[in-house]
């Protein structure tokens, strides 16, 4: 709130035009016209994000486990999702447009391209940190590798995916904007575009407004879950209790 005050009194003091710099007053009476525009648009980002934030994670778990069971495995996926994430997902994106058409489908492929990797280095990370007494305690009681795999690897490795999954979420939305920068007619991403093209800062800065909001509102969503899922976990204990 007092960043927003600043920047409400330095419009103000220096008299800067609204196409440079609009004032949070005009951000929020514009969004405050049309909310019904913003939160359509909003709407369809949101789905976009979340459905592609939910393959990630299905996606992400399935590689990581096939990482930790095979060497050749790990080798093959953790090398393609290196190059993957190395590639600039803006180049990319004109590709998938091309391959899948202007609908849901490229914006959901961009957002499991960007979140796929957090999740899979995470739950990576997780299944192999578990404590070796406790594989070798379930292997003495005869358990399976799936058992063990289910039973011991997996818990241990939920506070690890957490994290990631905290990561992808952020990864999630970047994406989805992306494709709609470059194809559709829908989205927080057309709108920001459509208002560039006709120099419309108020409504550029209210999109991005309505952005962060989501994005932060997502984050939160998957800490709680996290909290309701991992009340056992040293991270979610109060004063080390």
């Amino acid at each position: 709130m007092a960043l927003l005050l600043l920047w409400e009194l330095a419009v103000w003091a220096f008299a800067s035009s609204p196409l440079l710099l609009p004032a949070p007053s005009a951000v929020v009476a514009d969004f405050l016209e049309t909310p019904g525009y913003y939160g359509r648009h909003a709407l369809y980002t949101l789905w976009t994000t979340v459905a592609g934030f939910g393959l990630s994670v299905v996606l992400g778990v399935f590689l990581a486990v096939l990482v930790v069971s095979s060497r050749l495995a790990e080798r093959l996926i953790m090398t393609v999702l290196v190059v993957m994430n190395s590639l600039p997902k803006v180049a990319l994106a004109p590709l998938f447009v091309i391959w899948m058409g202007t609908g849901a489908e490229p914006k959901i492929a961009i957002a499991v391209m960007l979140a796929i990797f957090s999740i899979v280095a995470d739950m990576v990370l997780g299944l192999r940190s578990v404590d070796p007494e406790a594989v070798a305690l379930a292997r003495v009681h005869r358990a399976s590798a799936w058992r063990i795999l289910w039973k011991v690897r997996f818990p241990n490795a939920l506070p690890a995916l957490f994290v990631g999954m905290k990561v992808a979420i952020s990864f999630a939305l970047v994406g989805a904007i992306v494709g709609e920068f470059v194809g559709g007619s829908a989205g927080l991403g057309h709108v920001i575009l459509v208002a560039q093209g006709q120099f419309d800062t108020v409504r550029v800065f209210a999109a991005l407004a309505v952005l962060g909001v989501m994005g932060t509102t997502l984050f939160y969503v998957v800490e709680a879950a996290e909290r309701i899922m991992l009340p056992w976990h040293v991270s979610q204990r109060v004063d080390g209790r």
